[in-house]
């Protein structure tokens, strides 16, 4: 379960910002992961719920953004989207040459706090 190490490592960037900027109560995180990433989103939300139990998360709300796999092709152009993630073939021309263009981000948005 690598959502626990990845939610440690956002709260511990957010208790640093935090207290660099007096900020003593967070009331949100925003979170955007890719579908490539593998990242499940339910698994992040339990972790932070585990995690968030002292008084600088205490009933904070986790925001997690889905971006779905986004590809364009090098042959004609073409920008898509698949169902399958892992199917790299353009709907357009029938190549297999293509770009990923979204679907493997995995970054904190914001967090607002007081």
């Amino acid at each position: 379960m690598h959502e626990l190490s990845i939610m440690e490592g956002v709260m511990n960037m957010v208790r640093e910002s935090a207290q660099q900027n007096g900020i003593m109560k967070v009331n949100k995180l925003k979170l955007v992961i890719g579908r490539l990433t593998m990242v499940l989103p339910d698994s992040l939300q339990f972790c932070f719920q585990v995690l968030s139990q002292d008084d600088l998360f205490r009933n904070a709300v986790l925001e997690v953004e889905p971006r779905e796999v986004i590809m364009r092709c090098m042959e004609c152009e073409t920008q898509f989207a698949r169902e399958d993630p892992y199917c790299y073939i353009c709907p357009g021309c029938g190549a297999n040459q293509v770009e990923i263009v979204q679907g493997r981000e995995l970054f904190l948005d914001y967090y607002e706090g007081e």
